[in-house]
């Protein structure tokens, strides 16, 4: 079988420090939010079918760089690598929305049951399995990126990923919050996907078309400090738009945040060493681990804003984790990469 490419050099000294430096963005993301709300809330208007366009560019610039190294000729190999992809959709569709599901229900049901109104808690349950039938689609090239895992196969296991979610995303939800008409909101979903792999995935095809796979790669190696800032500003921005709301309600910030953490550390951990136990390359299983892991916030928030309102738990939840999503993921990266000596770093022939 064709080997997948030898990753990339290591992490810069400033990436290295990322989490400080994301660390540093909530705080001024917080801080700016309590400051200056009137200015947040109009950058926050700045939307169409509940895609942010200000964060949808930072997000841009975060994947362009990424997607520049994506070799086309290598998905053919790619193909011919089904257990990365089986992996990805057994986590994503089979495990993650229904351990989500069950998480809510232990705490808010349970655990949390004496601090929160019966009412809230189903609220705030609701969101929570929003966020566990929403795989990512735009950053988890991000968390690849950092993780330097193949392009090619992250592409591949997104768009996949992207595909099974047109069909089962409806299904599942509306199973697991006993609803018998939901309606998916097809514009955020469809726009996502355009803005944050379509669109970049041809600029950078046009790109590496002109400049050839050497000069593609180094271009995109020039430009890891853009998508290191559209990181930075993209949390800068979500957590100004939400920094009246963290102030003022600290508490259910926090116990929203318990069981979103376990997931996302659980559900990590189970796909990063299945990955092992299937023979699988780092570039792949570090990827494959990450996709399960992260969320597409736009879709899970529309869909909470639409059944339940804007200022419902639910609505809440799907926020909240919007918020965690970065500290967490950085962690998990940091995480990744520390146990990269444990995998092979190419393909099985």
């Amino acid at each position: 079988m064709t080997d997948l490419p030898a990753p990339v050099a290591g992490l810069g000294r400033f990436e290295k420090g990322l989490s400080l430096w994301v660390a540093l963005a909530i705080a001024a993301g917080i801080g700016l939010g309590a400051l200056a709300p009137g200015a947040f809330g109009a950058l926050a208007g700045l939307e169409y079918a509940s895609v942010n366009l200000l964060v949808a560019v930072l997000i841009w610039a975060m994947v362009w760089p990424m997607m520049l190294s994506v070799d086309f000729a290598s998905l053919r190999a790619t193909a011919r690598a089904p257990k990365g992809l089986a992996l990805t959709l057994v986590v994503n569709w089979l495990v993650k929305p229904f351990t989500m599901a069950g998480l809510g229900v232990l705490f808010f049901r349970g655990i949390f049951a004496p601090l929160i109104p019966p009412a809230e808690a189903d609220g705030y349950i609701a969101g929570l399995i929003l966020l566990g039938a929403a795989p990512c689609t735009a950053m988890v090239f991000v968390w690849s990126q950092l993780v330097r895992g193949d392009a090619a196969y992250t592409l591949f296991q997104v768009s996949l990923n992207d595909v099974v979610m047109v069909f089962a995303f409806a299904p599942i939800v509306a199973l697991l919050l006993g609803l018998t008409d939901l309606s998916v909101p097809w514009e955020t979903l469809l726009l996502s996907v355009l803005l944050y792999i379509l669109v970049p995935l041809g600029a950078g095809a046009g790109v590496r078309l002109r400049l050839g796979g050497a000069g593609a790669e180094a271009l995109a190696a020039r430009l890891k400090p853009l998508s290191i800032a559209g990181l930075l500003g993209t949390v800068v921005l979500l957590f100004g738009f939400q920094g009246e709301v963290i102030l003022a309600r600290p508490l259910i910030i926090l116990l929203i945040a318990v069981p979103l953490l376990l997931q996302s550390w659980g559900i990590f951990l189970l796909a990063f060493w299945s990955a092992r136990r299937l023979g699988l390359p780092f570039a792949v299983a570090a990827p494959c681990a990450l996709i399960g892991t992260s969320n597409f916030f736009e879709l899970a928030v529309a869909v909470a804003v639409s059944l339940f309102g804007v200022t419902s738990g639910a609505a809440l939840a799907t926020v909240v984790g919007v918020l965690v999503e970065v500290p967490v993921m950085l962690s998990l990266v940091a995480y990744a990469n520390r146990r990269r000596a444990l995998f092979s770093e190419s393909l099985p022939r």
